[in-house]
């Protein structure tokens, strides 16, 4: 296509404010889907934990055909925890839509994701979405993007910015929010008019940067960017180099090119500059890496990916039950998965240990940790993780750092004084409270990485499920010393067997059980939250004696109360250091690393 026919954009926006059904909209509209196509809601988010938590993990491309243009879309991650995503994905672009709520205005991951932008200097059509939200603030949302640019000292043409309001749910996007929208034609034209073509020539040496990775078992790795210069082709013979590594000069060949139409990838022979296109046949392609032309010398400049601040182990399950339920046991097949992930996730590392059965992998968060540890899950693994511990560093004067966190709270005035007591327990520190709408109170903390593991467990029932919590990395500081995260230890099953109701009816007083009756349960498992801040054993499996006399149907009249169910994040909240999570396709089993009664006494006592 003709490159000035072209147009590359990213929807950026924070969690939740509607990017994924934005692109929807503009894929239906754009007549991508015929009419007797039934296509599903939130249709870029391809992956089961997307579509179930309702959130964006990996970044899509996809490109849509209106009026004779050919727009580029790439559809990226809210949460911080998948920032490096969209670090990476706005080098393919030259512009971005920021979409913001038209309720809750600029939040947190707005701020990170639009200084993104403005750092490559990119143009930016803003998009106020939700219009036809109850309590719906438009002009007001608008003023605080404003605000919002002038305090990232955005340059005059990104200041002039315009502003298109919009219901993604209905399908209509308008000039002026007093308008009424008919369809989605307005933010169409506004990309076609405000967002330039991408430079480039065609008649320059080769030079594409690879932006992102996917993986197939069937061709291996597929590189996925733009081409800035030159012509790409089908069998041309290319140099690899890479910016961050003068060492890197690979021939290779590509073997398969693609471009993106609607949600397909389509073979083509070759593409020239200002096009994003996918490409196969490169074995071990990376993120940054440039395919360059044999004449190219210098490779494309590639911003660093934002260093993880947050590892767990993983380890081969040794549990009394290891093996029952996973189809992939071995530490053979941890390893291979473990690497497997680094072909697409930019921001994870995996480092082996000095022994084969552990492997150190290190995030961007607790929630990206979670989502590889459910996806491994759900594949079949079987597997134990530690708790998740902050990376340090040493500044240049020796001093041990850890990383910090921004958090930006919401929360109805009731509840204030709860949370800023619990976040002063955990080092943090107040630096604004302001009054917020409909009775909220915004709190802005400044505070250690680790002191906000498992603490959303905690600050949601705190909140009465009321509050709102975001959080954006914020460099590294000096240690703020020690925290004290559970006072209450755990109770712990005794023996190995099947529970009772009669030894669950005896145990329920001691603390909050994890477990029903008829479950088996090992020696060393936790079991429950103990009352006491010290651990507890307790004998679940303990039957009536016979000799016992009783009435009929005694044992009937017991009541139980239910066992508290821990989703994978709140198992990974409650671990304390010298515990596992015992990860299996059917089961999340919490137990202590030393599972033996008298040997885990020695070994506190010797601590």
């Amino acid at each position: 296509m003709e490159q000035s026919k072209i147009r590359n954009i990213a929807i950026i926006a924070h969690v939740d404010h509607g990017k994924t059904t934005l692109v929807d909209q503009l894929l239906q509209q754009s007549g991508t889907f015929q009419e007797h196509e039934t296509v599903s809601e939130r249709v870029m988010d391809s992956g089961d934990i997307e579509r179930e938590r309702g959130i964006t993990i990996l970044s899509k491309n996809t490109a849509i055909h209106y009026k004779g243009y050919k727009i580029n879309i790439i559809d990226t991650p809210g949460h911080a925890d998948f920032g490096g995503e969209v670090e990476r994905i706005l080098k393919m672009v030259d512009g971005v839509v920021l979409v913001v709520d038209a309720f809750e205005g600029p939040m947190p991951q707005t701020r990170f994701v639009l200084q993104k932008a403005m750092d490559l200097d990119l143009d930016i059509i803003t998009c106020i979405n939700k219009i036809d939200r109850p309590a719906a603030r438009p002009d007001e949302v608008e003023e605080e993007v404003l605000e919002l640019l002038m305090d990232l000292n955005a340059a005059d043409r990104q200041l002039d910015c315009p502003f298109i309001y919009a219901s993604a749910k209905a399908g209509i996007a308008q000039f002026k929010s007093e308008d009424e929208g008919q369809d989605m034609a307005p933010l169409f034209e506004t990309i076609i008019n405000h967002i330039p073509a991408p430079t480039g020539s065609a008649e320059n040496p080769t030079a594409m940067l690879i932006s992102t990775i996917d993986y197939n078992e069937y061709v291996g790795r597929i590189g996925i960017g733009k081409i800035s210069d030159g012509t790409v082709r089908v069998g041309g013979e290319y140099i690899v180099k890479n910016a961050h590594d003068p060492e890197r000069a690979e021939k290779v060949k590509v073997v398969k090119l693609y471009e993106f139409e609607g949600l397909d990838r389509v073979d083509v022979q070759e593409a020239t500059a200002g096009s994003i296109v996918a490409l196969s046949g490169i074995a071990d392609l990376g993120i940054g890496d440039t395919l360059c032309d044999v004449r190219k010398t210098e490779p494309i400049p590639f911003q660093k990916i934002s260093e993880p601040t947050i590892a767990m182990d993983f380890i081969v399950n040794d549990s009394p039950f290891a093996g029952t339920e996973g189809k992939y046991v071995t530490s053979r097949h941890l390893r291979e998965r473990l690497f497997k992930e680094l072909y697409t996730d930019v921001s994870l590392r995996v480092e082996e240990t000095d022994t084969t059965e552990k492997f150190k992998v290190s995030g961007r968060g607790e929630l990206h940790l979670s989502v590889l540890i459910e996806n491994m899950r759900r594949e079949g693994f079987e597997f134990a993780v530690s708790k998740a511990q902050v990376l340090y560093r040493k500044d240049e004067r020796g001093r041990k750092t850890e990383p910090m966190e921004m958090a930006y709270i919401d929360v109805p005035d009731d509840f204030t004084g709860a949370v800023i007591e619990a976040l002063g327990r955990r080092k943090g520190e107040l630096l604004n409270m302001m009054p917020g709408r409909s009775g909220m109170t915004r709190l802005e903390f400044r505070i250690p990485a680790r002191g906000l593991i498992g603490y959303r467990g905690e600050f949601l029932t705190a909140t009465k499920g009321n509050g709102i919590m975001n959080t954006v990395f914020d460099g590294y500081d000096v240690f703020k010393g020690e925290i004290e995260f559970r006072p209450v230890g755990s109770l712990i099953a005794y023996e190995m067997g099947e529970t009772t109701a009669y030894a669950l009816f005896n145990a329920q007083d001691r603390g909050i059980l994890f477990i029903g009756a008829g479950e088996k349960v090992y020696a060393g498992m936790v079991v429950g939250i103990s009352n006491k801040a010290q651990d507890i054993d307790v004998n679940l499996c303990k039957k009536k004696q016979l000799t016992n006399t009783r009435a009929s149907g005694s044992d009937d009249a017991l009541k139980l109360v239910p066992p508290r169910v821990m989703s994978l994040e709140q198992c990974l909240e409650f671990i304390e250091d010298d515990e596992l999570l015992e990860v299996t396709p059917k089961h999340l089993r919490i137990r202590k690393k030393i599972l033996d009664h008298t040997k885990r006494r020695r070994s506190n006592f010797k601590k």
